[in-house]
């Protein structure tokens, strides 16, 4: 059987869709004719935003994986190893002068991000692994984007081997990028980082057509080299699993709502129905950011809305099935039409109808309208926003969907098992 050999930073009892996407990536291979090799950072040493130790029980006993120690540099900001900082500090609520002198030492002192403390683990690592195994293909996955330079280094001293890199989200062009307070130069370096990244590795996937294009624009001629292979949702975490449709029509989103999230337009809509005799209950699972929690409850009734904490995957999955009506929130920036959070394609998978806040020529709301699971509205369109929820809850039982098979587990690793 083929060997590749996968570096991801993230990995369980880390959570998020990062995770998801090479858990199942490496669940699913061996269908396919090729041994997933791991190799991750130790969890001792990680400095994850979030975990679920539940996902452990899905790695299967046949996958080899090989940890690593990390220098964590994520301690200059947080005494509390349980409370690092998110993806960017996209969720995080400093905005005073603390905050600020830590994003610019995060955006100019640890390029392109601080995880890269794991990195010269991960390359001795990694060549020891490719000797030992005989490795012929790497696949390397960001973000972290710093997990990409391990690619790098690993394809200098191995020009034979083949490198994909995936990358999940934008890099120089992130939404929060400028959260950083980069200098010309800091910003000069990353930049460079980014276009050695997609020069040289052999082929690169991406989440969607929109993240392609702008990977595209960065270096002319590379268009055939990238190729999209969105995330997905794997039809065995549905098992077991009945759709249910509570007594009260409910609204529920899945997730972290940091400030960058807007939501006024949605909770105007929402305070319009309530007012106008609706009864509705608007249900949140996962983290909100204090001023996200604040707006939300200066709205509607206090009684019709429910904040649950952080909860594990299965639990995540539950909740889904446990509502009417999926509520998604595309963050609000010029690369908005790139993002398709890892979520969407879980609430695909539910069958429940989706409401869509965010552009509506993005790639999110491409797949909407391609599936037909969902509508969209733009983030301040309170009258659209206001149709779209009284269309659902006027139609009741009959807007249940079937998961559309093209975004299942198995099929999206045929397609990546094609390209290696």
């Amino acid at each position: 059987m083929n060997k590749v050999l996968i570096i991801t930073y993230y990995w369980p009892p880390g959570s998020g869709a990062g995770v998801q996407r090479w858990l199942k990536f490496s669940k699913y291979l061996p269908s396919f004719g090729w041994e997933p090799v791991i190799l991750t950072v130790d969890s001792e040493y990680a400095a994850y935003p979030s975990t679920d130790n539940s996902l452990k029980a899905e790695i299967s006993s046949d996958i080899k994986i090989y940890k690593t120690k990390a220098t964590d540099y994520f301690r200059i900001y947080k005494n509390d190893k349980t409370k690092i900082p998110s993806a960017g500090f996209a969720s995080n609520d400093d905005k005073g002068l603390k905050g600020k002198i830590l994003r610019f030492i995060r955006g100019n002192f640890f390029i392109p991000d601080p995880r890269k403390g794991w990195n010269k683990y991960a390359f001795r690592k990694a060549c020891e692994i490719i000797k030992e195994k005989g490795i012929k293909h790497i696949i390397t996955t960001s973000p972290p984007h710093s997990t990409q330079l391990i690619g790098l280094e690993l394809k200098k001293r191995y020009p034979e081997i083949k490198w994909i890199a995936d990358l999940r989200d934008p890099w120089t062009d992130i939404y929060y990028y400028d959260h950083f307070y980069h200098t010309l130069l800091a910003r000069k370096i990353d930049e460079s980082f980014e276009k050695k990244v997609l020069k040289t590795a052999d082929l690169i996937i991406t989440i969607g057509k929109s993240l392609k294009n702008i990977f595209c624009a960065k270096l002319p001629g590379i268009e055939g080299k990238i190729k999209v292979i969105t995330n997905g949702y794997d039809e065995d975490d549905f098992t077991g699993f009945t759709t249910e449709n509570p007594e009260v029509f409910t609204i529920s989103y899945i997730g972290t709502l940091s400030d960058s999230y807007p939501v006024s337009g949605f909770m105007d809509a929402f305070k319009n129905l309530v007012n106008n005799g609706y009864y509705i209950k608007l249900r949140f699972v996962g983290t909100i950011s204090p001023r996200q929690k604040a707006l939300i409850k200066s709205k509607p009734s206090n009684s019709l809305i429910e904040f649950i904490p952080y909860v594990n995957h299965k639990d995540a999955i539950k909740y889904l099935m446990e509502s009417s009506v999926l509520l998604l929130i595309i963050p609000d920036h010029h690369s908005n039409r790139s993002i398709i959070t890892g979520k969407l394609f879980e609430y695909l998978a539910s069958g429940k109808p989706i409401i869509c806040i965010g552009p509506k020529d993005g790639d999110a709301a491409n797949i909407l309208e391609i599936t037909r699971h969902g509508l969209c509205a733009v983030y301040n369109d309170t009258e659209g926003i206001s149709y779209i929820i009284d269309n659902y809850y006027k139609a009741g039982l009959h807007s249940e969907k079937i998961a559309p098979p093209e975004f299942s587990r198995g099929n999206l690793t045929k397609k990546l098992t094609a390209l290696l």
